[in-house]
């Protein structure tokens, strides 16, 4: 209840009333069923038309939300068997990512993402899901093992972006992306990618550049964050909710774009209020899409990848 947002009370105080009354029944004996009974479909209708009519800003929220699955947890969730793998062969293992061997389905895959923190003390060590090169380094030494190994590649995106410290500038955080992006686009086998939260500029697109692009209902995918764009904007990062309701970053508006393949359903009030649920849909939707790319050729798979990035970000004026 702490995690609740702003928008979220009233849905937060109809349940302490019911929480309220089902409390005095229990003390005084007296049957209240009744008017629990008409509290518990006046929350429900509330819920369903709440979370219906969100705006992009309280969308962007809710993929904040603490309680979302991390990539750690699909992986748990999605694979009979896990072996994590580590280190980039070049400096050290980015915490900040990660990525390993695994069975989903009964298929060998590769699956790789970033991995957010649940607490202050695993969030530094993860860096708040934002990597370093050394992560995008890791990253593309997996990818090219699967294709090396026929495997198909999984890739669960949720990051603010890419770190932008010195140290990472220094060991070449720009052509890491870069490379990433120009390897994917040729990658000789299957790839698919999750947006489960938030997908923030290049350190998102770093693991982007696939055959299949789906995006959570509540999670968001931009070339900036919102606040970030508002301080560029408006010189006022507090200008955040108005920069997303103009960058189209929410999961309906890029599928509308042709960006996302899919969007895909979360429980009612997003992912982190049932997450056993929503890493059971994300399941299906991977062993789904792993049986319909294994039937393509590679070749076949390759032309439409081109075709697909190629025809992001056309138009025709009226």
């Amino acid at each position: 209840m702490a995690n609740e947002l702003d928008f979220e009370r009233p849905l937060l105080e109809l349940r302490a009333k019911i929480a309220e009354l089902q409390n005095f029944m229990k003390q005084s004996g007296v049957d209240l069923t009744g008017e629990v009974a008409k509290l518990q479909e006046r929350l429900d209708e509330l819920s369903k038309s709440l979370y219906q009519e969100l705006t992009p800003w309280q969308r962007v929220q809710l993929a904040r939300q603490p309680g979302r699955p991390t990539t750690l947890e699909y992986i748990e969730g999605i694979c009979e068997e896990f072996v994590e793998l580590h280190g980039d062969r070049t400096f050290r293992d980015d915490p900040a990512i990660v990525g390993g061997i695994g069975l989903v389905g009964g298929r060998p895959v590769t699956i790789i993402g970033h991995q957010k923190g649940r607490d202050t003390k695993e969030n530094i060590y993860r860096n708040f899901g934002m990597a370093h090169p050394d992560g995008y380094r890791k990253a593309l030494r997996l990818m090219k093992q699967a294709e090396k190994f026929g495997r198909p590649v999984i890739l669960f995106i949720d990051t603010a972006g890419a770190y932008p410290g010195m140290s990472a500038e220094e060991r070449g955080q720009s052509e890491a992306i870069a490379r990433n992006l120009r390897e994917m686009a040729g990658l000789r086998t299957p790839t698919i990618s999750f947006i489960t939260g938030e997908g923030g500029s290049g350190g998102a697109l770093g693991l982007g550049v696939t055959d299949r692009i789906f995006i959570l209902q509540y999670a968001w995918y931009s070339v900036i964050a919102p606040e970030s764009a508002a301080a560029i904007l408006w010189k006022d990062s507090t200008q955040g909710p108005r920069a997303a309701e103009t960058m189209k970053i929410s999961a309906q508006d890029l599928y509308a774009l042709g960006i996302a393949d899919d969007v895909i359903e979360e429980p009612l009030g997003g992912a982190q209020k049932d997450p056993k649920r929503m890493i059971e849909i994300v399941r299906r939707k991977a062993v789904e899409t792993l049986d319909e790319l294994a039937q393509l050729p590679i070749a076949d798979l390759l032309s439409a990848r081109y075709d697909k990035y190629r025809d992001m970000g056309t138009f025709t004026e009226r």
